[in-house]
């Protein structure tokens, strides 16, 4: 298991490192879980996913949990779930990756995008209600970074208007909202498992539920639509008979993918505290910083950490933000860009959606740097990172 090391910044700044903006934290016990299940001869939706989303639902204090291939599906099948169709509107965040939104439109929906809180980036709950109209079906929270959002306004609202609250926490494994978990507060909750997420299965995402109904009905759907069962017709103890209830999508998790996620989620714990650990020293480096606007964090939630996203004050400095990642990729630091907004995108512009409208979404955007965080990082790194943020930032005050 990764051991970071405790050098300084000082005694890395006349070396150049190479640091990728994200890895996987990949050891020899999830080849190990991976050989063990080629081995046994069953690759796609079997045991191993089955004991994942056992073992998943517990973690988050859930009672169902059903492995799918991605957080897109889960997204998909949810809002297909609940019923949303042509005519219906689902409020949604701007400041979020594009799949959130494609998944409305592909059930034919109607995506309202309503603007983000300056400070946690996060779907701005005091705007939310006056975006509700009788047309109005579901709310899709994102949870930016790892952050919760407000949960219990945007529950109050959804249970004065009848709304189903269906989570994106693609960033939001191992966040706490208030004591809770996410993934125990929604009514469906859709996690990611990509390659540079806290826990990964390469691709591959996971569906939590409160009600059995509800994931019922996901998992039919996740597998073409034939009954729940029919994926072990297989087995010794399978029917080679099925049935199919609707048309479905083939969206399920294998076992491949969740004999990695089985180890990951054996050693989260571990690769939270060094994501806490990294996000506390970029914290303790930037905070008397007045060129950069932090991240934010409560002492009443658990962040996961997913990302470290730091916001230049231009106006302070004469190197802009496309300048910025270029100085530092020239320092061998991997950056990147959450999120490029949904109204931005050629295909949202000709829907009549415009940037200028989110005016908060707009200006976080403009300003947003994505530095590297992630377990397989040594603390001489980190420094590094801290070193060459500082330096250039220094050297472009105006």
């Amino acid at each position: 298991m990764n051991n970071p090391t405790s050098t300084t910044g000082a005694e890395t700044v006349g070396v150049k490192l190479r640091i990728p903006y994200a890895l996987p934290l990949i050891e020899d016990r999830e080849i190990k879980e991976v050989i063990d299940t080629l081995q046994s001869n069953w690759l796609s939706r079997g045991p191993k996913t089955l004991e994942f989303e056992r073992k998943f639902a517990a973690s988050v204090n859930s009672p169902h949990a059903i492995g799918l291939n991605s957080c897109t599906a889960g997204l998909h099948l949810a809002l297909l779930a609940y019923g949303v169709g042509p005519g219906d509107e689902v409020i949604t965040t701007p400041y979020t990756f594009i799949a959130t939104v494609n998944t409305i439109i592909h059930c034919g929906g109607t995506p309202v995008f309503v603007d983000i809180d300056p400070i946690t980036m996060n779907i701005n709950a005091d705007l939310l209600e006056q975006a509700v109209t009788s047309r109005t079906k579901a709310i899709i929270p994102v949870h930016f970074a790892g952050l919760p959002c407000e949960m219990d306004k945007i529950q109050q609202i959804a249970e004065r208007y009848q709304l189903k609250i269906i989570e994106d926490a693609a960033h939001a494994v191992h966040t706490e909202y208030k004591g809770r978990k996410i993934g125990s507060i929604g009514d469906v909750t859709c996690f990611s498992f990509y390659a540079t997420k806290n826990l990964t299965t390469g691709e591959g995402g996971m569906v939590t539920s409160k009600d059995e109904e509800i994931a019922d009905r996901i998992r039919v759907l996740s597998l073409h639509g034939m009954d729940k069962n029919a994926w072990n017709r297989y087995s010794e103890k399978g029917s080679w008979y099925y049935e199919v209830q609707e048309p479905g999508f083939k969206y399920n998790m294998t076992d491949m993918q969740a004999a990695l996620g089985l180890v990951q989620l054996g050693k989260l714990a571990y690769m939270q505290e060094l994501r806490e650990l990294y996000a506390a020293m970029y914290n303790s480096a930037f905070s008397r910083n007045e060129a950069l606007i932090l991240p934010a964090d409560s002492s009443e939630h658990r962040h996961a950490w997913h990302l470290y996203v730091i916001r230049l004050k231009e106006e302070l400095l004469n190197i802009s933000r496309a300048e910025m990642i270029e100085q530092l990729q020239e320092a061998g630091i991997g950056t990147s860009v959450h999120f490029i907004p949904v109204p931005h995108h050629p295909y949202y512009r000709r829907l009549g959606f415009a940037m200028e409208d989110y005016p908060e979404t707009k200006r976080a955007y403009e300003a947003a740097i994505s530095l590297p965080l992630y377990p397989g990082m040594a603390v001489e790194e980190v420094n590094y990172v801290i070193f060459h943020v500082t330096r250039l930032l220094a050297a472009h005050r105006r």
